[in-house]
């Protein structure tokens, strides 16, 4: 009994000595100086508000009702007939473009495709700051059609360049000599070759009467981007602008300072509608292209023609699948669209 006493009673002497160690600690000189302030902000910046920007429930929820929108998001484009082949794969389903992004290529076709979803574009954060998107590709692009030169779309919308590029070099350039012959109804750049038509490059630039300005020269490269126009701030009203990918009359409305109805600014689409139609007729009339009604389009005729019908035909196709009717580089497509008209309106009708 007196030895668990003496036990106790020894416990009990090293429990209050503790406890004057720390009261003496606590109370030991005055509080020191304040600490600097945070980078951003008087007590610094929360580490997970910039994870939230995106990430947060609510705004993911509002980025997949637009993404559902997109036709990135259906299918139509992204997986039928091309999403599992192997040379198409990279920019038609979700599994294909990963695959490019991680090693350059596609090793084969794929058995299961699916269209594109968030992680398409988006991998691993870098740097965690508040524009690091995590996207997949942004470097600026070595183009297929030419892979000499390089399309620098500026930072983020270089990721759209990848895809949206000829893969065919223009006839003259493909095959050089006095004629060219077309050997699927399906020949052109490949439908949507925007980045082209923002850079400047990779279309058939036929002698005129109208000068071509300078590749990489266009007022929507160096002044606005792909990400600029088509995924600026959500507008709810029209469903244009952040995931939904559709053009945003209102960032091109405060871009230019005016207050249009359509994008037709300058009336730059209609003068483009117009040349796109007088083209198409003069290579009708020259037997380059016919109506299909099977596919209730027109489509190039298999067949070997001279030089500069083929190189009008693959500036028609190219400008026609643009779809933006020029918006996208008002000087070059004039051009491109011009001189071709003249080069085709100088040949006599076929005897």
């Amino acid at each position: 009994m007196k030895k668990t006493r003496l036990f106790f009673q020894l416990i009990g002497i090293g429990v209050f000595a503790i406890s004057l160690l720390i009261i003496s600690c606590t109370k030991e000189g005055p509080m020191g100086p304040a600490g600097a302030d945070g980078t951003n902000g008087i007590d610094g910046t929360d580490g997970n508000s910039t994870c939230l920007d995106c990430h947060a429930t609510e705004t993911k929820s509002s980025i997949d009702a637009q993404f559902a929108m997109s036709v990135h998001s259906s299918g139509i484009n992204a997986v039928d007939y091309a999403g599992g082949r192997a040379s198409c794969a990279a920019c038609h389903s979700h599994q294909g473009f990963v695959q490019f992004a991680n090693t350059g290529a596609v090793a084969g076709d794929i058995t299961n495709p699916t269209a594109w979803e968030c992680a398409t574009c988006h991998g691993l954060h870098e740097s965690f700051e508040g524009k690091d998107y995590a996207l997949r590709l942004k470097d600026p692009v070595k183009p297929i059609f030419d892979p000499s030169i390089t399309m620098d779309l500026n930072g983020s919308s270089n990721l759209c360049a990848n895809c949206h590029q000829s893969r065919r070099a223009e006839p003259i350039i493909d095959k050089p000599g006095d004629t060219y012959t077309i050997t699927s109804t399906h020949y052109g750049p490949h439908h949507g070759a925007q980045a082209n038509v923002v850079a400047g490059v990779g279309f058939a630039e036929i002698a005129g009467s109208v000068a071509y300005p300078a590749a990489g020269s266009a007022v929507h490269l160096a002044q606005a981007s792909c990400t600029g126009c088509h995924m600026s701030e959500f507008d709810d009203a029209k469903d244009q602008g952040g995931h939904t990918y559709n053009p945003s009359l209102l960032a091109c409305n405060t871009c230019h300072g005016v207050e249009e109805d359509d994008f037709n600014y300058g009336g730059v689409q209609s003068i483009v509608e117009g040349q796109l139609e007088t083209l198409r007729d003069e290579l009708v009339r020259l037997g380059v292209v016919a109506w299909v009604e099977a596919d209730a389009a027109y489509e190039p005729v298999v067949g070997t023609y001279p030089m500069v019908q083929a190189r009008a035909f693959f500036n028609w196709a190219g400008l026609d699948e643009d779809r933006s009717l020029g918006v996208h580089n008002p000087k070059y497509v004039k051009a491109l669209l011009q001189n071709s008209i003249e080069a085709l309106e100088a040949i006599p009708d076929p005897s």
